[in-house]
C-alpha cells in the first residue's frame, strides 16, 4: 500500500511539474493600459525585458561628415542610388552599412575589391534595392514609423540576413491515410507560439491581402462568409504580432470588444498601417528581386526572404524601444535631388575624327554632340574617298547585353545624323559595340562615348 501511495504521489508531482512548466516563474509585472478593472493591462517578465534591452541596444553613431565637398557620383563610379550625397556623406554611410550588415566580411561582402564599381556581386545589387526600400519606408510610411524611422540596422542588427524573416511553407503532400494532411497547422512552430494554429499566416495575410477581420458584425452573421480556417490564420497572425512586439492583445485591442475600432487603443491604427506597409515591402520590393539571389539564399519553395513584424521589432513594442538612428543618418530619410553625375566631358572633333558623349542611359544626341559632328561631316564631305568608322563604347560592369545594345543605339544615332547631313552611307563602317576599360562604369564618360574616325 505504501509503495502504491509513493507511486501515486510521484505521478501527482510529475503532473504538477508538467503543468507548471508552461508557466513563467514570478515575479511578473503588470502595467495598466486602460481603465481600471477592465483587463486593459500589459504583462511583463523583468528577466525577459532585461534580455530584450541588451538585444535592442543602439550602436554609437559615427561622427558626422564635414559639410560640403564634391558629389560622391563625381568621385566614385557607378553611384546610382546615393547620387544625392557628398563624398563625405557617402563614405560615412558606407562605413555604417558595413558595421550594420557585414561587420565580419567588410566592404567585400558587396564589392569586388579590385573594382568597387562592378555590379558582379549580387549583394551590391540587393543593397541598392534595400536603400530604396528604406527611404520609401521613411518617406511614405510615417503613419507607422513616425519620425523615428528605420535604418539598415533596424532589421539586420549586424547580420548579413535579418534573423527574423520568413519563407513560404512547403506544400504538404497528401496521403491516402484517413486523416489526409494537417492543412498547414497542428505542428510545433515558433510562428504560432508553439500552438496548433497555422504555421504560415504570412502568405495569405502579409503577402496576399486576405481579410484579417473575420468576425461578423451582427448577432446572426448570415452574410459573413469567412471560414474557421481564415479565423485560424488571423489568430496565428495576431499571436505572431503579440510575440514580435512583446505585448498582450490589449496593446491594440479593447478587452470588451476586440473588433470595435472606436474603443481601441491608438496602437491599433499604427498596426493597421504597419500591415499595409509590410504587404507593400514584400510585393513591391522583395519579390521583384528574387532572381538576384543565389539558390542558397532562397526558401524551400524557391522564394525570397520576406518581412513580418518580427523583422524590425524583434520582441520590442518599438524597434530598439523607440530610439531613432535616423536622426544620425538623415540621408536615409528620403531621396533628395541628385547632386550631379560624373563630371561632363566636352565633345571634341576635327575634320578627320570626332568623339561624342551621351547622357547616362540615353542614346539621344546632345546639342553639343550634334555640333561637333558638323565639323566632321564638313571635313569628310571634302574628300570623295574618305570613310567614316563609327565605334560605340559601353561599360564592362553590369548587364553586358543591355550595355552592348545601348552602345549600338548610340552608334546608330550618330549614323542617322550623318545620313541627315547627306553623307553617303556606303562610306560608313559601323563597328560592333566595344567595351571600355574593365573598371569603367556606365556613369563614366568613357563608357558612354561614340568615336567617329
Amino acid at each position: 500500500m505504501n509503495k502504491l501511495s509513493t507511486i501515486l504521489l510521484n505521478l501527482v508531482l510529475l503532473s504538477v511539474a508538467a503543468l507548471l512548466s508552461g508557466c513563467e516563474r514570478p515575479p511578473i509585472e503588470v502595467v495598466q493600459h486602460g481603465y481600471r478593472g477592465t483587463g486593459m493591462a500589459e504583462i511583463y517578465n523583468p528577466r525577459t525585458l532585461a534580455t530584450q534591452a541588451k538585444l535592442n541596444e543602439v550602436p554609437a553613431p559615427i561622427a558626422a561628415a564635414t559639410p560640403g565637398g564634391p558629389p560622391a557620383a563625381q568621385i566614385y563610379q557607378n553611384v546610382q542610388v546615393l547620387n544625392d550625397l557628398t563624398v563625405g556623406e557617402f563614405s560615412r554611410l558606407m562605413v555604417a552599412m558595413t558595421a550594420w550588415v557585414a561587420p565580419e566580411q567588410g566592404c567585400t561582402y558587396c564589392h569586388n575589391a579590385q573594382n568597387f564599381a562592378s555590379d558582379e556581386n549580387y549583394t551590391k545589387q540587393v543593397a541598392r534595392k534595400m536603400l530604396q526600400m528604406t527611404r520609401k519606408i521613411n518617406s511614405d510610411y510615417k503613419s507607422h514609423v513616425a519620425a523615428t524611422g528605420v535604418t539598415c540596422y533596424t532589421c539586420h542588427r549586424g547580420n548579413n540576413i535579418p534573423q527574423n524573416v520568413w519563407f513560404k511553407a512547403p506544400h504538404e503532400a497528401r496521403t491516402d491515410a484517413l486523416i489526409g494532411d494537417k492543412a498547414g497547422q497542428n505542428t510545433v512552430s515558433v510562428v504560432a507560439n508553439k500552438s496548433s494554429l497555422p504555421v504560415d499566416p504570412f502568405t495569405p495575410l502579409l503577402l496576399g491581402s486576405e481579410d484579417i477581420r473575420v468576425n461578423g458584425t451582427t448577432a446572426l452573421p448570415t452574410g459573413n462568409r469567412h471560414s474557421i480556417k481564415q479565423a485560424e490564420w488571423t489568430y496565428s497572425l495576431m499571436t505572431h504580432m503579440s510575440t514580435s512586439l512583446g505585448v498582450n492583445c490589449t496593446y491594440c485591442h479593447n478587452s470588451r470588444s476586440f473588433a470595435n475600432w472606436a474603443e481601441s487603443p491608438p496602437q491599433r491604427v499604427t498596426a493597421w498601417y504597419g500591415i499595409r506597409m509590410v504587404r507593400d515591402l514584400n510585393t513591391q520590393h522583395m519579390e521583384p528581386i528574387e532572381k538576384l539571389f543565389p539558390p542558397n539564399r532562397l526558401g524551400p519553395t524557391g522564394d525570397v526572404a520576406k518581412a513580418n513584424c518580427s523583422t524590425c521589432h524583434q520582441g520590442a513594442f518599438k524597434p530598439m524601444y523607440g530610439v531613432s538612428m535616423l536622426k544620425d543618418h538623415p540621408e536615409l530619410a528620403a531621396q533628395r535631388p541628385a547632386l550631379g553625375a560624373s563630371a561632363p566631358v566636352a565633345a571634341n572633333a576635327t575634320a578627320e575624327s570626332a568623339t561624342v558623349f551621351f547622357a547616362v542611359g540615353s542614346s539621344a544626341l546632345t546639342e553639343e554632340a550634334a555640333k561637333s559632328l558638323e565639323v566632321l561631316t564638313q571635313g569628310l564631305s571634302g574628300s570623295s574617298s574618305a570613310k567614316a568608322v563609327i565605334s560605340g563604347f559601353h561599360s564592362a560592369a553590369g548587364n553586358v547585353k543591355q550595355n552592348q545594345e545601348l552602345a549600338k543605339q548610340r552608334a546608330l544615332a550618330v549614323l542617322d545624323l550623318l545620313k541627315a547631313r547627306g553623307f553617303d552611307t556606303d562610306r560608313v563602317v559601323l563597328e560592333r559595340p566595344r567595351s571600355a576599360e574593365a573598371n569603367v562604369s556606365g556613369e563614366d564618360p568613357k563608357a558612354r562615348r561614340v568615336e567617329v574616325a
